[in-house]
């Protein structure tokens, strides 16, 4: 198998060296991308004085029937060496000869590393869209769910009450952040690589410009050397993938958690739970639990990638055919499990009446330390005081609520009958009225904030 490289051999490729050195199976998908960069450096060889104007036009038009016949037919399992070796076989089938001079000034290096970047900036561009899906089904929810007081937990103990739109939006904001970092390494992979040849640059007069601007990059690199062996981009959106597969993995388990019996704070769309072979009664939260177990390939592809780069002398080396199979699995993963989410967040229900029973008095033994520090007791013994009438509820096995007066008057004199007001869900979530706290006026614009968030432009 000579490829396009095969003059240099006097001997074929051993046959066991095929399979390892074949790459369509994987890059298979970039043939968009290779199509359309070879129409472009067709014609900017033709810009360049390389190639007349017809030879031009012939190539262009040939690679346009080439996308053609990848359209209507499937060569992934051709016996071509990688996409570009498939993508010129057919161009010589449709235009002959001259379809060799295509290749003239360019390497594979920058034109693998080309086709990689246009697909990146596409991937994300979608996983993008997917996440604003997913960022405005929690900001519905934080908006239905505005009047619902629940648990807060610490260490998954009952902590303080929060309100339902609060918890919402703590799901929100780190999906912005993930929002943001898949845009941005959008960007970063919108550096323009072709031009560069293998290493050294191209020898014939390229206008790199018109190119950047022909393929829709931002703009060129600045190194032909770094260009051909540079994946920071592919790193970067790795890395996005893997945080965002972290959070929606957080997510997941608080869907889990809170769909419960235990729990019972939500009950998720029945669409995206399975039930049991052998148990009738159950109603298994399965997509919850399958967005939690991707988040392992996830991050495998992260590690991969880095260990991938590690070793790597400058320039191109041929252990960059491995980078797209891992970022391809990291964009692939996410597309699959982000409009799932979308689907649960956006269909979930909190289940009021199970909240208000699971509600224990506890959760306000912040507020009445706050209460004796109001009374300008120092706070290190408002705690001492309140932690000592927690455990004089917990041996009478009575509710903070229901304890006599007089144990209050008892632990400290700074206790009036007033303190029996402080035993209210809605008044310690109200108290919290600082920016970004669980008071109604606080939630109120964190919404409107979301609301922005979501409404701004993109990039």
């Amino acid at each position: 198998m000579e490829g396009l490289w095969g003059g240099r051999f006097g001997e074929g490729m051993a046959d066991a060296m095929i399979p390892l050195n074949r790459s369509l199976n994987v890059d298979y998908r970039l043939w968009p991308h290779d199509v359309r960069g070879s129409q472009a450096w067709a014609r900017a060889l033709v810009r360049a004085g390389v190639l007349t104007s017809e030879e031009g036009i012939t190539l262009v038009s040939g690679l346009e029937k080439v996308a053609e016949t990848l359209t209507e037919q499937d060569f992934s399992e051709a016996q071509d060496e990688d996409i570009h070796s498939l993508v010129e076989r057919l161009l010589r089938e449709e235009v002959g000869p001259i379809a060799g001079k295509l290749h003239t000034g360019r390497s594979r290096n920058d034109q693998v590393a080309t086709d990689f970047r246009l697909w990146g900036m596409e991937a994300g561009h979608e996983v993008t869209d997917f996440i604003h899906d997913l960022l405005s089904s929690f900001r519905s929810l934080a908006e239905r769910s505005l009047e619902i007081i629940l648990p807060g937990h610490t260490h998954l103990q009952q902590a303080q009450p929060i309100r339902g739109a609060h918890w919402a939006l703590s799901h929100f904001w780190p999906l912005l952040r993930d929002r943001d970092r898949f845009i941005q390494a959008g960007i970063a992979a919108s550096s323009l690589p072709l031009g560069s040849g293998a290493l050294a640059g191209c020898p014939f007069p390229i206008d790199r410009e018109w190119l950047r601007e022909a393929l829709g990059f931002q703009r060129i690199s600045e190194n032909s050397l770094d260009a051909v062996s540079d994946r920071d981009w592919a790193v970067e959106m790795a890395f996005a993938g893997a945080l965002l597969g972290v959070h929606l993995s957080r997510l997941g388990e608080d869907l889990v958690l809170f769909s419960s019996r235990e729990f019972g704070y939500l009950k998720l769309p029945e669409g995206f739970c399975t039930g049991s072979s052998l148990m009738p009664q159950k109603r298994n939260p399965d997509a919850a639990e399958l967005v939690r177990g991707k988040t392992g390939r996830l991050l495998g592809n992260l590690t991969g990638l880095l260990t991938l780069l590690k070793g790597l002398p400058t320039g191109y080396n041929r252990d960059l055919q491995e980078d797209k199979e891992l970022l391809f699995d990291t964009v692939d993963t996410l597309l699959q499990v982000l409009p799932v989410m979308r689907g649960v967040v956006g269909m979930a229900q909190f289940n009021e009446e199970s909240i208000e029973k699971g509600l224990d008095p506890e959760l306000l033994a912040t507020d009445i330390a706050d209460y004796l520090v109001r009374k300008g007791v120092p706070f290190r013994e408002s705690h001492q005081v309140v932690g000592k009438l927690v455990r004089e509820g917990e041996e009478r096995e009575e509710p903070l609520s229901q304890l006599p007066f007089h144990l209050f008057k008892n632990l400290h004199p700074a206790f009036e009958e007033d303190v029996r007001q402080i035993f209210s869900f809605e008044s310690s979530v109200e108290a919290r009225e600082v920016s970004g706290g669980t008071a109604r006026g606080a939630v109120e614009a964190q919404l409107e904030l979301a609301r922005q968030a979501l409404a701004a432009p993109l990039g």
